[in-house]
């Protein structure tokens, strides 16, 4: 799997990067080549649209601007700044990754793939991207538009879900990066992916590298990339309660600080075991697990969630507190209106918040 000869390589990265450098989007981490900016946005795009990005990226950068301002905050605070933007153990391991740097390397982004590949949740792409864009190295960097656009470009029928896949493909960008100018090089890949290749329609009209794609020689681009489906996420019934005590004030409590959403705060759940006596169930969990009597009042709010191997469904319901609170999980507390906004949600309780608190 590779192009032909050396000229067609050259005119290859010719064309590339001649339509990359006139049709760039404007995108804030393309100001400059600072590494941990690099870093960051490359984080955040990982399965998340770039115009969902960009306004996190904005504010992130704006509350942590620095490797060191990133390394002494709060897990907390950094889980704030990341909310609504999910998969939240990539902020806990771009902060544990950020300190090693603070800590190891003086503040400075190992500019080595050893070293690079060493910090906590920096796999091939990502370092070959700070690499590539932020020191100029001569690095493959595939995402999945990368994994797409070469897969066109020579016509393989491999399924791209499958790692060998991966490594075959970062030996063909091996094979075909500027040494002059990576970090255009593979930005434009990216960007071909992203605007032209596109999974579906894609505009082979219009694309830059038309001449040099197997694929849209022998009429076959709308069949490629080949990737095998995605189990069906498991779907898991929940109850969760909204309540509030005689001063007014919520209960919410903390997650785990390992597992899905660590550390995350939300109102009081519980998965069902059956579809039968849910308030029953819900009556039963808060005795247990907060030490409080309560009446289980009418269902007020619904809500599904779709994570990348799950699927929550989540029936709310009123609940009254019935006696005054001697002893609450240590993980629980008591809030305000106006201080629970401090707090870092997952974007099903941030719908629950929304709908019960009206903020």
């Amino acid at each position: 799997m590779q192009l032909e000869n050396k000229t067609s390589v050259k005119q290859f990265q010719h064309d590339l990067l001649t339509w990359f450098k006139g049709n760039q989007r404007d995108l804030p981490w393309r100001q400059d080549q600072d590494p941990y900016k690099v870093w960051v946005s490359e984080i955040m795009l990982q399965q998340t649209r770039v115009d969902t990005v960009i306004p996190f990226f904005n504010r992130f950068l704006e509350k942590f601007p620095t490797i060191e301002a990133l390394a002494i905050a709060e897990e907390g605070d950094v889980l704030k700044a990341w909310e609504g933007l999910g998969y939240y153990s990539r902020a806990r391991n771009l902060q544990a990754a950020v300190r090693e740097v603070h800590e190891q390397y003086n503040g400075v982004v190992p500019n080595s793939k050893a070293e690079i590949s060493k910090l906590r949740g920096v796999g091939p792409y990502t370092s070959g991207a700070i690499l590539s864009i932020a020191y100029g190295k001569p690095e493959p960097a595939v995402d999945g538009n990368v994994m797409r656009v070469i897969s066109r470009i020579v016509a393989s029928y491999d399924d791209i879900s499958k790692q060998k896949t991966r490594v075959k493909i970062e030996g063909i960008i091996s094979t075909l990066i500027s040494v002059e100018d990576p970090s255009s090089f593979n930005q434009g890949l990216m960007e071909l992916g992203a605007l032209i290749c596109t999974p579906t329609s894609p505009a082979c009209s219009i694309c830059p590298i038309q001449k040099h794609c197997k694929a849209f020689e022998e009429k076959v681009q709308l069949e490629l990339p080949v990737k095998a489906k995605k189990k069906k996420p498991k779907e898991k019934k929940l109850v969760c309660a909204f309540i509030k005590n005689a001063e007014g004030q919520v209960l919410i409590h903390q997650r785990h600080s390992t597992g899905l959403l660590a550390s995350l705060w939300e109102f009081p759940n519980v998965e069902l075991n059956n579809d039968d006596h849910i308030e029953k169930q819900l009556e039963v969990f808060l005795r247990n697990e907060f030490g409080i009597q309560t009446s289980i009042g009418k269902e007020i709010f619904r809500v599904e969630h779709v994570f990348s191997h799950l699927k929550w469904d989540v029936t709310v319901f009123e609940v009254e507190l019935l006696s005054s609170v001697k002893k609450i999980n240590e993980r629980a507390v008591w809030i305000s209106d106006l201080d629970i906004k401090a707090y870092p949600f997952p974007v099903s309780h941030q719908k629950i918040m929304s709908h019960c608190l009206k903020i």
